[in-house]
């Protein structure tokens, strides 16, 4: 119960980040979020790897890339499920040319791909928020890219923390991986939409077959660096989603048994 109300506390009252002096200015700070809870088989894992990968070579992303007011970007990027897999982590890399994409995607390609269990959207929302606040850059805007096949189901819940870093200036964008139900009471695409997305412009992106991952994944970073949603929606926090965000933990036994006292404040 503690630990669960200290990383609440502790992302709810962080200060918004500010750009350190003579900092690069970069069109936008895009932090990379994947799932690869146990739900991912493999061949999805390694699916879905190969569509970032992919993405990143892609002249539509460079295009996007170049084509901004300051003609670059950094990305961050890591792995999570039940917690973040700190080692999948891959810290801020500027990109501003082609090269510097498949450095990138050179880099991501050649990690092992492995799956691990639960499904924690708010210790990676949580964990994405820190490496936000820690960029060396100055960012026109800082967009969080959320992907996963799940609720909430672990760690505090989702939407205090998605509040919370939308309060900070955080954009969260999603990718819902409908290619096997989560056994949720709405679909998981509703359910990022009211209880994970939030920020002005914020968009979900629906994937329904493993073949769909590398089109939906650059279609999403290209709508991110570039600004341009043509899958908007904009979610006020201060307004109670319709779907019920806890619907993940309540399908885990022993819920009731659990407290959290930051959905009191």
């Amino acid at each position: 119960m503690f630990t669960t109300l200290a990383m609440f506390l502790t992302i709810s009252s962080a200060p918004i980040a500010t750009p350190v002096a003579d900092a690069v200015p970069v069109d936008v700070a895009l932090v990379l979020a994947v799932d690869m809870s146990g739900s991912m088989d493999i061949e999805e894992a390694q699916v879905q790897r190969l569509g970032y990968v992919e993405a990143l070579r892609h002249p539509d992303f460079i295009n996007a890339v170049t084509a901004g007011l300051n003609g670059r970007i950094a990305i961050s990027y890591f792995e999570w499920a039940g917690s973040v897999n700190e080692t999948s982590v891959i810290n801020w890399q500027l990109i501003d040319d082609a090269q510097d994409a498949a450095i990138l995607a050179e880099h991501l390609a050649a990690r092992p791909v492995f799956t691990r269990r639960g499904t924690s959207i708010s210790n990676a929302i949580a964990f994405a928020s820190k490496l936000i606040a820690a960029s060396p850059y100055d960012a026109m805007r800082r967009v969080v890219d959320i992907s996963g096949d799940g609720p909430n189901n672990l760690g505090p819940p989702v939407d205090p923390m998605r509040n919370a870093a939308v309060a900070s200036g955080i954009i969260i964008n999603g990718l819902a991986i409908l290619i096997r139900p989560s056994g949720g009471t709405v679909s998981l695409d509703r359910y990022y939409a009211d209880c994970v997305i939030g920020g002005p412009g914020s968009f979900v992106l629906p994937v329904h077959q493993p073949e769909d991952f590398a089109v939906a994944i650059r279609q999403k970073l290209v709508m991110e660096v570039s600004g341009s949603k043509t899958a908007a929606r904009i979610i006020p926090v201060q307004i109670a989603p319709l779907t019920d965000c806890m619907m993940g933990e309540k399908l885990r036994p022993g819920f009731l048994d659990r407290v959290y006292p930051e959905l009191d404040k």
